[in-house]
């Protein structure tokens, strides 16, 4: 069995890499050794800023990639890391300012290099849509866990075992997602209310769209095995824990801009932090930590609900990351403790969920 170092090794030698870039660019954009520090440190902060948003990112991906067939586990640690690094940290900005600057990608990575007060002032201009699209998404993933008819392990128990309840009727969530976004929306001036609830509804059609994929596909793998076919594909998870990925992105990439408005050092910082995600999901499912602390989804779901109001509120009122980073810690970090005390006073159930 792996030691935690060696989970983790990769995701050190990526991110010395990546300060070693860093440190290059720095030096020869500058040829000053305090510019060259100062961005090293922005660097750094990046790195934690984007961990500390993403721990919860790294607890649902190790919840559906546990189901997943072990092929489709490996393409999405790698093809799928691949896409979260390079498509939402570095291509998505650029995309954003081609589209809302309505110029080419070549054109708005010069204007990201050149002119970084403009490129700040593009993305910046986007984030209502985004709050729309990413917050309505996460609101979607975080209470279909709640509302869910065969749950039964439930952490705030009052709070948890009173929606469940309600978890029997029909688009339940969908409902109160949409009254959060109508709600939301009232709050915006008329310039950006239609932008706004455009995206929400994409962002509610992009979750049943991914949802609907993978219901096909496991029909088609039912029928499949029904007539002694073995066959397994993890496509739909695949697409859904893309998507949940860039709606976690949505986040660091806006708040990244209240630090840095230079593209490359943004892409740095973003990217170690997005592979210490990676290191993370690969531990939690190879050590089957999510079985040992059985609270602990519990906390990341309730993190992902926290982030998604956020990310909705975030349209009309500037919220800091720092609070939503520090809120989905305690939330994890209190479901943790809370597992531990469950194992404590039941050795013999976190044993059997151990094994």
């Amino acid at each position: 069995m792996k030691t935690i170092r060696e989970y983790y090794t990769f995701s050190f030698v990526f991110t010395a890499i990546c300060f070693a870039l860093a440190a290059w660019y720095g030096w020869s954009s500058t040829g000053s050794l305090t510019a060259t520090l100062g961005i090293l440190w922005i660097v750094l902060v990046l790195s934690i800023l984007e961990v500390s948003l993403s721990f919860d990112n790294a607890v649902v991906n190790a919840t559906v990639l546990r189901d997943m067939d072990p092929v489709w586990q490996k393409r999405f640690l790698t093809i799928g890391i691949l896409i979260a690094v390079f498509g939402m940290r570095i291509v998505f900005p650029i995309a954003i300012v081609a589209i809302a600057a309505q110029v080419g990608p070549l054109e708005a990575i010069d204007l990201s290099l050149n002119n970084p007060a403009e490129y700040e002032r593009i993305v910046s201009d986007a984030h209502v849509g985004i709050a729309g699209f990413g917050g309505a998404f996460l609101a979607m993933v975080g209470l279909t866990f709640f509302f869910d008819n065969e749950k039964e392990v439930h952490w705030i128990r009052i709070v948890e075992q009173s929606i469940n309840k309600f978890s029997n009727v029909p688009a339940v969530e969908i409902g109160l997602v949409l009254l959060l976004v109508y709600f939301v929306s009232t709050l915006l001036p008329a310039a950006d209310d239609v932008t706004f609830l455009t995206a929400a509804i994409l962002g509610l059609v992009t979750f049943i769209a991914v949802h609907a994929i993978a219901a096909i596909i496991e029909e088609r793998e039912a029928r499949k095995k029904a007539v002694g076919e073995i066959v397994k594909s993890g496509l739909g998870g695949f697409l859904y824990l893309e998507v949940l990925d860039a709606s976690f992105s949505f986040d660091g990439v806006i708040g990244a801009f209240a630090l840095s408005n230079n593209m490359i050092i943004i892409a740095l910082g973003l990217s170690v932090g997005a592979m210490f995600v990676r290191s993370m999901t690969i531990h939690l499912v190879k050590t089957g930590t999510l079985a040992q602390y059985r609270y602990l989804e519990h906390g990341a779901f309730w993190a992902i609900i926290v982030l998604g109001m956020i990310m909705l509120l975030s349209a009309r009122y500037h919220i800091p990351e720092t609070v939503t980073g520090l809120l989905g810690a305690v939330l994890i970090g209190l479901s943790f403790l809370w597992s531990v005390r469950y194992n404590r006073r039941y050795p013999d159930e976190a044993t059997t969920s151990a094994d």
